[in-house]
């Protein structure tokens, strides 16, 4: 039970201000659930919908690794410790794939749509991240033939649809972009080791049929 509440303790963590602590998140994902993660950009002080990076027109402001760059990504808790103690409110990325959840997104209307007819469907999802603009369903690392397999022996997948594989990333709660606040649509439900995915091939199927069940035309975000 010590184990259970540390964890919550370190995911709830706030700061002075009430926001949470990202320092807390990040070692809980590293150091326990063995997630490699890295500091984001930040987003540019001057404009929230801008990133800091030297894109002008970056497409996920303060959502992306930039310096370090992704192949930093770690599960060293001295790491995370120093990145985060420089830097506090740097977003939390992780580098998906390798031994690390991979992730199927969509656009936030669709997606919650698609959650409720999932959850009508009986599937069992597991955690869910939020953007104001995406959310994006945690699934079982796969390779770039398992999903191109999957995808060929469709008739249709939604061009919406992103796939977060090897070599990819996505920020975590509770990280501040310029896209908005990062949450968890459905969280992790608390335990000793990392929190359980569904497989890719579950997901995408029940998720297209949820779609077209529903009639919801995801735009092409």
């Amino acid at each position: 039970m010590r184990e259970i509440l540390g964890r919550r303790r370190r995911l709830l963590s706030q700061r002075s201000d009430g926001r949470p602590e990202l320092i807390g998140a990040a070692l809980t994902y590293a150091t326990e659930w063995q997630w490699p993660v890295l500091p984001g950009v930040a987003a540019d002080p001057e404009g929230r919908n801008r990133c800091g990076c030297p894109d002008p027109e970056c497409t996920v402001p303060g959502a992306h690794p930039f310096d370090p760059g992704l192949l930093a990504a770690t599960t060293d808790g001295r790491m995370v410790r120093w990145w985060w103690g420089n830097r506090p409110t740097a977003p939390i990325v992780l580098a998906t794939g390798g031994k690390a959840p991979c992730a199927v997104s969509l656009p936030a209307l669709p997606a919650a749509r698609a959650l409720d007819a999932l959850d009508s469907m009986g599937m069992r999802l597991g955690p869910v991240v939020a953007s104001p603009a995406r959310w994006a369903i945690l699934v079982k690392p796969y390779s770039m033939e398992q999903l191109g397999e999957l995808l060929y022996a469709k008739d249709f997948v939604p061009g919406s649809l992103r796939f977060h594989g090897e070599g990819g990333y996505l920020a975590l709660p509770p990280s501040e972009t310029g896209q908005g606040d990062i949450r968890w649509e459905r969280a992790p439900l608390p335990g000793s080791a990392s929190p359980w995915v569904p497989d890719v091939e579950a997901v995408v199927d029940a998720v297209v049929e949820a779609l077209t069940r529903t009639g919801v035309s995801a735009p092409e975000l």
